[in-house]
């Protein structure tokens, strides 16, 4: 799914729009023991419960695809066993949630794979989204639909004990100590099934939210879906450096890591306003890396290291191992950050035989907010 397809679900979930029409969900505490199961016709809910709930379902739809919103396909044997997790989600979506027994067999496959030490709450809707024909203009069409987009959205999301504090009682007009309960929190990881790729359903991928984008739980994705999880998005970064510094070598200077910084940079800004986040393979990294001045056999060496690492037909997100806001040099005892746009501002020397970083300076210099004077201006 891209940034549109996740758009046109998330703005599903306001007071106009919303067509969900099954609730369900369950309380689990920390010893993993359900305390609650809840069955709703959800347009039935009073109206500010529903909107808490809304709340919930746009933030297991919010974040950056590659990062915290992960499009995932089901191996073909998930859809080809009768115990495979892809079979399994679909009887539950055609069920509607309706299937008690269903229910209870995914609450017991949460459980089970979620390893969360504290008490979490299991929510799940169904809803069915006729889906409308954009025209030429860019106008919904809904007089025009012609399918309909069936599916199931999980929040999982914990429930914490309000910390202590005092409050305003207005009845007694005294100030007491607050009454401690258990508030549900947004939540930390999810998943839309099927997936609405091409505006459409696709029954043959997911997408996966977690709020935490640097550690994804590998037992959820792989045991509950089973997907094959994708690297995070700071592993994706720290093994494009590893593979970088191991090809390119003693070759691995300032000046090749600055315009492979640039070119990143440059691709991601041409690719701005398309919906489809920018995913690099090896074909383009190779390109990347040709572009920034690398030698043909570091480039072999890079490409060969990339398929023992990230795999052959596998890719990065553009995104996860450059960002156009920062450009950081870091030594042991130093670290400076640049503008993304005035890299210029700063190169390699060597002085007296010593490697230095040079940094160009005007007359707007502070140190600990004090503004100080250039050596090389004129003193008065």
């Amino acid at each position: 799914m891209n940034k549109k397809e996740i758009s046109e679900i998330k703005k599903r979930f306001t007071k106009t729009k919303c067509s969900i029409t099954r609730l369900c969900g369950c309380y689990v505490d920390a010893e993993k023991q359900k305390r609650l199961t809840l069955h709703e016709a959800f347009l039935g809910l009073p109206e500010e419960e529903m909107f808490k709930y809304i709340d919930l379902f746009r933030k297991t739809l919010s974040g950056s695809i590659g990062k915290t919103l992960l499009n995932m396909e089901f191996p073909t044997e998930q859809e080809t066993s009768e115990e495979g997790t892809q079979r399994f989600l679909m009887k539950l979506l055609d069920s509607k949630l309706q299937d008690e027994t269903l229910l209870e067999q995914f609450y017991d496959k949460v459980i089970e794979t979620y390893h969360y030490p504290e008490n979490y709450f299991i929510i799940l809707v169904h809803d069915a989204y006729d889906i409308p024909k954009i025209t030429t203009d860019g106008i919904e069409n809904f007089d025009a639909s012609e399918y309909v987009y069936d599916y199931i959205l999980c929040s999982i999301c914990p429930v914490k004990l309000t910390k202590p504090g005092l409050c305003y009682n207005a009845e007694k007009n005294h100030i007491q100590d607050r009454i401690r309960d258990w508030l549900v929190q947004p939540p930390e990881l999810g998943f839309l099934f099927p997936a609405f790729n091409d505006r459409n359903t696709d029954i043959h991928s997911l997408l996966y939210y977690s709020k935490n984008s640097d550690e994804l739980d590998l037992a959820v994705t792989e045991e509950l879906l089973g997907c094959q999880m994708p690297l995070p998005a700071k592993s994706q970064k720290e093994t494009f450096n590893a593979i970088v510094e191991e090809a390119l070598g003693l070759e691995c200077d300032y000046d090749v890591v600055k315009s492979i910084h640039e070119n990143l940079n440059q691709m991601l800004e041409e690719n701005k306003e398309n919906p489809e986040p920018l995913a690099l393979d090896k074909t383009d990294m190779s390109h990347l890396l040709q572009k920034s001045g690398v030698e043909q056999q570091q480039i072999e060496t890079f490409e060969s290291r990339f398929d023992e690492t990230v795999g052959e037909r596998e890719s990065l997100m553009a995104a996860n191992i450059s960002s156009p806001r920062t450009f950081e040099v870091r030594t042991p005892d130093v670290k400076i950050q640049v503008n993304p746009e005035r890299t210029d501002l700063v190169e390699t020397r060597v002085i007296d035989g010593i490697p230095c970083l040079v940094i160009e300076i005007n007359d707007a210099v502070e140190v600990n907010g004090i503004q100080v004077v250039s050596k090389s201006e004129p003193v008065e």
